[in-house]
């Protein structure tokens, strides 16, 4: 199954690689293993190198990457600094304690640091660094515009508010750039704080300038509008969502819990059941059309599948290989990469494969270099092109009949 070039008619539909990330995410929930983790970013990376589109919120990956990065940190300094519960054996240094009140027992700055409570900080922040690095997979690849498009019409102007946030990083990371890229071309420092200063303030700039435009747009449009609707079935639908929504969260958390496995799915099918028919009955005081529904075809079933069966399969691997998922701190030991977990989290390469190609994809370096190579004997030729229409053209300007035989002579 050969994937085809991404079109306004074959691109995949956004909701899909939300349940794509989703699902990667929910996995790394389910492990500590750093090796497995390693494995999970390596997918959601190479998947994202391989169908990430030139558009704006496509650059955000890499801000998300380092948010990531900078969290682990920001754990292994707490770690380090205030101490962790794990008890351990090998200490690395001793730090001076600080000695605070007794209202403050239990909390300690500085003292022993020890290497199974850095061990355990370090699984624990590349767990949450990878939940991130999920999640920004999720913003590079999904078109924010067109996942508006496929909301429930109960939820759309909340979809509206949250697209627009959803947004705000990647046009953040893309104003940024091109106003470091600016200030290199004027021979200006772009690096340190002095830099941040100078090209934060164009940068919120052109925030505002962004929301007002918007703003502007949307009460243009006409936003807000709602059709009448009996007050009975105003309360129903709001007591179908309300419901279905803390079943979905009450059902997630059992799911990405160690012991609420038994209660987790079914809580969960129940809360989305409800869910879906509140917001069904939530669509009808929507008045707004669809233009170009959005399709979801078989690539985008197979792109969402994968991401459900890695999430499945981490799950399911909880109950037969607990020790290998998460390896203990005390005492200290290698982790080890199982081989099954590790084989379904490959079952997260499949939009890789099956996802329609991005249309930078297909030229490539050589493509560009050829490009580069050719583009003076195109400029040439253009020129020569153009000095000859034109001298062509003020010819016909003195001598019309020469220039075309069969253009008439005025009549008196």
């Amino acid at each position: 199954m050969s994937a085809p070039h991404a079109t306004r008619s074959t691109a995949l539909h956004a909701g899909a690689w939300w349940v794509w990330a989703l699902g990667l995410a929910t996995a790394a929930s389910r492990t500590t293993n750093p090796l497995l983790l390693g494995l999970l970013i390596g997918v959601a990376g190479y998947v994202v190198a391989v169908r990430r589109t030139d558009a704006p919120w496509a650059r955000s990956y890499g801000a998300f990457v380092r948010l990531g990065l900078l969290v682990l940190a920001i754990r292994l300094v707490f770690a380090f600094v205030l101490g962790s519960p794990i008890p351990g054996t090998h200490t690395l240094v001793t730090l001076p304690e600080l000695p605070l009140p007794d209202w403050a027992k239990g909390v300690r700055v500085g003292g022993r640091v020890t290497a199974e409570g850095m061990l355990f900080a370090l699984y624990d922040g590349l767990k949450l660094a990878t939940l991130l690095i999920c999640v920004g997979a999720a913003n590079a690849l999904a078109n924010p515009a067109r996942l508006l498009k496929s909301l429930p019409g109960a939820l759309y102007e909340a979809g509206v508010a949250v697209v627009v946030a959803m947004t705000f990083a990647p046009h953040l990371v893309a104003d940024v750039q091109r106003l470091r890229a600016a200030r290199r071309l004027r021979g200006r420092p772009d690096r340190g704080a002095k830099a941040l200063l100078q090209v934060g303030l164009p940068v919120l700039e052109g925030a505002l300038e962004r929301s007002v435009a918007l703003a502007a747009a949307m009460d243009a449009r006409g936003y807000g509008r709602t059709a009448q609707v009996p007050p009975a079935v105003r309360r129903l639908t709001s007591v179908l969502t309300l419901g279905g929504l803390l079943g979905v969260c009450a059902g997630t958390y059992g799911l990405l819990g160690d012991s609420g496995g038994g209660y987790g799915l079914p809580l969960l099918a129940v809360g989305l059941g409800a869910a879906m028919a509140g917001l069904w009955l939530g669509g009808r005081r929507s008045v707004r059309t669809r233009y170009r529904p959005e399709p979801w075809g078989v690539r985008a079933w197979l792109v969402s599948g994968s991401g459900v069966a890695v999430a499945a399969l981490m799950i399911a691997a909880n109950g037969y290989a607990p020790e290998a998922l998460h390896p203990p701190a005390v005492p200290l030991t290698a982790p080890v990469l199982p081989l099954w977990p590790a084989l379904s989290l490959l079952v997260g390469l499949v939009p890789a494969v099956v996802a329609p190609v991005p249309a930078r994809a297909g030229g490539g370096a050589g493509a560009g270099r050829s490009a580069r190579s050719s583009s003076p004997t195109r400029s040439a030729s253009s020129a020569r092109s153009a000095s000859s229409a034109s001298s062509a053209s003020s010819a016909s300007s003195v001598h019309p009949s020469a220039s075309d035989p069969f253009t008439k002579e005025p009549t008196q």
